[in-house]
């Protein structure tokens, strides 16, 4: 039996039916080289597993197809393209998700830690302050972001960390300056990037999630209102790590002109 399709894609937990099978991909590595391990699931017989490299071939059947393309967006938001053998195949290609590059600045003590909540007068979320303990902050080596968000880390903006010697990359003064005049304390600001602040929520119950807000919205004084703009940008510090990708222009929207006082949104829309 042939398939009804020469090119199908799988995203990340689900499956691509071909008619003769069903094709789904276990993981995916991006390498060098690009490889991942793809599961073919025939309508009758065993199902089979095959490690192939980006270009590489697998049977389906009586089929060869080609594992043709990987496209990632984060470490849990990826499609693998894959292409029947035939003579209107289009050469493989691949895109894959670039690793965030950030060279964390050590590690705290359980007593480096109970100082700085004694400095900030409030204890640390459980997340966050495991996070810290292991990492102090981090410095990206280039500028990052989180595709679709309109910020940018810059290895002169880091997350922040313990750094009393240094205080523009200090969590502590940090608060002062760019929290406390626009947010409450029930906000930690964690850095501040080209665009806006990050910050995670300091209230109980603790939220692992990480927030972001533009820097649009910060003007007048401190309001519910502007609380209520956060943007959830990842579900926690290692999401949020797993999400950093260093900055390609092409991932940028297209430079708009407009009137002085004009609002732009996220989506590049006027108001």
């Amino acid at each position: 039996m042939r398939s009804f399709t020469d090119v199908a894609t799988i995203a990340n937990n689900a499956t691509a039916i071909l008619g003769p099978a069903r094709l789904g991909v276990r993981w995916v590595d991006v390498g060098p080289p690009v490889r991942a391990e793809i599961i073919v699931m025939p309508s009758s017989g065993e199902d089979s597993a095959h490690e192939v490299t980006l270009g590489e071939t697998f049977p389906v059947g009586e089929e060869t197809w080609r594992f043709a393309d990987l496209v990632m967006s984060s470490l849990d938001e990826w499609e693998v393209t894959v292409r029947r053998v035939d003579g209107s195949e289009a050469p493989a290609i691949g895109r894959p998700w670039e690793r965030a590059r950030l060279s964390p600045y050590g590690q705290l003590d359980e007593a480096q830690l109970q100082a700085v909540e004694a400095a900030l007068g409030q204890p640390l979320p459980p997340d966050y302050r495991d996070w810290l303990r292991r990492n102090n902050g981090a410095q990206p080596e280039v500028d990052h972001h989180v595709p679709g968000v309109t910020f940018t880390l810059m290895p002169e903006r880091p997350l922040f960390g313990v750094h009393p010697q240094h205080p523009p990359t200090d969590l502590v003064p940090a608060q002062r300056v760019h929290r406390d005049p626009w947010l409450s304390p029930e906000w930690l600001v964690i850095a501040r990037p080209s665009g806006g602040l990050l910050l995670v929520s300091t209230a109980q119950p603790y939220d692992s999630t990480v927030y972001f807000l533009p820097e649009q919205d910060m003007v007048g004084p401190i309001s519910a209102a502007r609380e209520r703009k956060l943007r959830p940008v990842a579900g926690s510090m290692p999401d949020l790590v797993g999400r950093l990708a260093p900055l390609d222009v092409a991932h940028l929207p297209p430079a708009q002109l407009a009137p002085f006082g004009t609002d732009i949104d996220q989506d590049g829309g006027r108001h």
